[in-house]
Parts: structure tokens; sequence; C-alpha cells
């Protein structure tokens, strides 16, 4: 398995469909918790995660951009690491825990990297931006420290913006960092 960053993982799921419940027609039963909440399915063993997320539970934030696995519109974190929800399948997802970007906002407050983002105008469009977020979740908390603009364009390279320079992309990272890195030292 590859992370979005090109890195091998050796916790994130295999994306090989569990046989072992396969039932009649290819369709595996399958277990998660998805922001929280557990939900249980039957699916084709060949669906996707990401379209898991979109046409069956409904949580439309995460995109499918590209068909190739190329443009991180889809990025999810699964077992707490950001992976591209293309590029696994449902079934290999089994007991795993899913965040969407639907589920990194509490208590109607949004993330402290979705704050950055509407505050820093990271975004134009927006079909990039929930992959961008996530990506940028994960990053952030992989790095435990500052971030400098090399590491943050180096982090997001697995995700594209069609309409900016960027620009806005990595002050928003870097002020999301900041702002996690603030509510991180405040809980303690």
């Amino acid at each position: 398995m590859f992370s979005i960053f090109g890195k091998r993982t050796a916790d994130a799921p295999s994306g090989a469909p569990h046989t072992s419940g396969q039932t009649a027609g290819g369709s595996v039963p399958l277990s998660m918790t998805v922001n929280g909440k557990t939900v249980a399915a039957t699916v084709e063993s060949r669906t996707l995660l990401v379209q898991f997320l979109r046409e069956q539970l409904r949580l439309t934030g995460t995109h499918v951009g590209c068909d190739t696995s190329q443009c991180g519109a889809c990025v999810v974190h699964v077992n707490g690491r950001a992976v591209k929800s293309c590029t696994l399948l449902a079934a290999g997802c089994d007991g795993a825990a899913v965040t969407t970007i639907e589920g990194l906002a509490q208590d109607g407050k949004l993330h402290p990297m979705q704050e950055a983002f509407r505050q820093n105008h990271g975004l134009q469009c927006g079909f990039c931006t929930p992959g961008m977020i996530m990506a940028a979740v994960d990053m952030v908390q992989r790095a435990r420290g500052q971030l400098d603009e090399r590491a943050i364009r180096e982090g997001l390279e697995g995700n594209l913006c069609r309409c900016t320079g960027y620009h806005n992309i990595v002050a928003a990272v870097k002020a999301g960092a900041a702002a996690m890195a603030s509510s991180r030292q405040a809980a303690q």
C-alpha cells in the first residue's frame, strides 16, 4: 500500500478484498467506523472505498476527480493515515476507522485546518479542497512540528488544484498547522 505521498505504509489496509465472508454474486459484508459511527453493509467485492462513501453513505465531500489516483480529491483517513480512497477496495477496509472531510468538524465547529483554509482563501472552486485538507491534517500530525513551505509543497504533491498557484493553500496549511499545535498544547 502506498500513501498519497508515495511512501510505503504498513498500517494502511492492503486493499485486497476479504474472501472469507464472500457471498454469492461477488458481494462481501463489511463493517467499519466512518466519522465515529459504525456502519455495516454488503458491497460488491470490486467496490472502491470512494464509491462506498459517496454512493452508499452519501458522504459526497470526498470527490472523484481523475479516476487514475493522480489528483488527490478523494483523500480520506484510514486508520489515521491519509490515503486516496479511489485506490482501495471498500472490502479491504473492513474493520477500519475511516474519517472523511465531513468528520473533521466537531460540535458544529470547523477543524483548525478547515478554518485556516477558509481564513486564508485556500480554495477557489473548492473541488480539491476536501482532499487538500485531509492530506494537510495528516501531514501536520506526522510532522509534529513546524512545516516550512518546501515541506508543505512536497507533502501536497499528490493533490492537484487546477485553479490556483498554491500560494494560498500553502499559507492555509501553515496557519492550520499552527492552530493544530495550539489546540494540542491547550489540551495538555
